[in-house]
């Protein structure tokens, strides 16, 4: 199960760097990563409870598909030196850096997401949602399904559900934590985004 999870993110790290991308988007990256980090040692004290994944769809959103994969999966390597390596790393990963990706998918349009407040409150709406469904969903499911591989040796569907059953709580309470991050820094967040793309020439990759 590792080896797969370290294989599916190979072709995300290998099509940006075939890209040659510049320094300035790098850098910008690794911030965005840095402010997940921070924002998930930030509330440690709070199970749970963490900004993390808001702000990696945010980097999903606001600097494409392929940079919120990239901050997801730097994001989960360097916050567990400071909450613990092991081999749900990987699983946590690839986890954060696909609900990047796809919120890089989803949400792309610059013009959907901005002009009007009335365009500015759907698109927020729209983000919320996706935020709690696929923590919920994706990261949960993922998370859950690493619980069971890493310590059970019984792959039965009564194990899997026991550990779904189990991380449901657990995941409610992420999914509203990043509905309510997202809720409040999506469109400031975004703003700054977008901004600091057209000053510096940085196109979404």
């Amino acid at each position: 199960a590792l080896c797969i999870i370290g294989l599916a993110m190979i072709p995300f790290f290998m099509v940006f760097e075939e890209r040659k991308p510049q320094a300035r988007e790098i850098l910008l990256i690794a911030v965005m990563a840095a402010i997940a980090v921070v924002g998930r040692m930030a509330f440690f004290m709070i199970p749970q409870f963490k900004p993390m994944a808001a702000v990696v769809i945010l980097a999903g959103v606001g600097l494409g598909a392929e940079a919120g994969f990239l901050t997801g999966a730097m994001a989960g390597f360097v916050s567990n030196f400071f909450f613990g390596q092991g081999p749900w790393t990987p699983w946590q990963m690839f986890s954060f850096g696909i609900i990047g990706f796809l919120a890089g998918i989803l949400f792309r349009d610059p013009k959907k997401r901005s002009g009007s407040r009335k365009k500015e409150w759907k698109h927020k709406i729209l983000l919320c949602v996706y935020g709690g469904l696929s923590v919920l969903i994706i990261y949960g499911l993922l998370m859950d399904t690493a619980s069971v591989t890493m310590v059970g040796q019984d792959l039965s569907w009564q194990a899997f559900a026991a550990s779904y059953a189990t991380g449901f709580p657990f995941n409610v309470i992420h999914a509203v934590s990043t509905v309510i991050f997202l809720f409040f820094m999506a469109v400031p967040m975004e703003r700054k985004l977008d901004r600091i793309r057209k000053k510096y020439g940085i196109l979404e990759v």
